[in-house]
């Protein structure tokens, strides 16, 4: 198969796998909504390569906010920036086809840590810290957004990627065995 039709093909499958899986498990809360995302982000880089991942990571946030899954405009920017780190992570560090399970898990711990700093420091320490009041002023976030936006992107990020990523460690050598890729 050509290989720009393999990149649009399984990346367009696994954006379009998520988007349903964020949309069916939206009631189910953060929980099982975010571990499912990270799931479909790290199979993606981790199936598909990484520009498959990164391309997931970045469009999903979007289309999340167009579809009112995620909480806030505001919070688009952050959350593409810390699904990136998590791909990238996971890519260079465990490796497309790494058979070494000292990578994957390396891969598995360094990618959800990153991934929570990097959600932490963007959405936490800046939008609801440095610029709070400014944003507040500007109408562009609610009080009430303030203070439900640090629960959202504090730790339940870091266990999200952590279950994440556990379960695609198990279901991408399976999926690559059964594509025979």
């Amino acid at each position: 198969m050509n290989k720009k039709i393999r990149f649009i093909t399984e990346t367009a499958v696994m954006l379009a796998l998520l988007v349903a899986l964020q949309a069916v498990t939206k009631p189910l809360g953060q929980l099982v909504t975010g571990s499912f995302v990270n799931t479909v982000l790290a199979v993606t880089v981790l199936f598909a390569g990484l520009y498959s991942g990164i391309t997931v990571a970045v469009i999903s946030p979007v289309l999340a906010y167009l579809l009112g899954i995620a909480p806030q405009i505001l919070t688009v920017p952050a959350i593409m920036v810390g699904n990136t780190v998590y791909v990238v992570l996971l890519y260079f560090i465990a490796g497309k086809n790494s058979r070494k399970i000292f990578r994957q898990i390396a891969a598995w711990l360094v990618a959800a840590a990153a991934k929570f700093a990097a959600l932490y420091a963007v959405v936490v320490w800046l939008i609801c810290g440095v610029f709070a009041e400014k944003l507040l002023a500007s109408g562009m976030l609610k009080a009430p957004m303030l203070k439900a936006l640090p629960a959202t992107f504090s730790w339940p990020q870091l266990f999200t990627a952590l279950i994440g990523g556990g379960v695609a460690l198990l279901i991408a050598p399976v999926l690559r065995k059964a594509l025979h890729k």
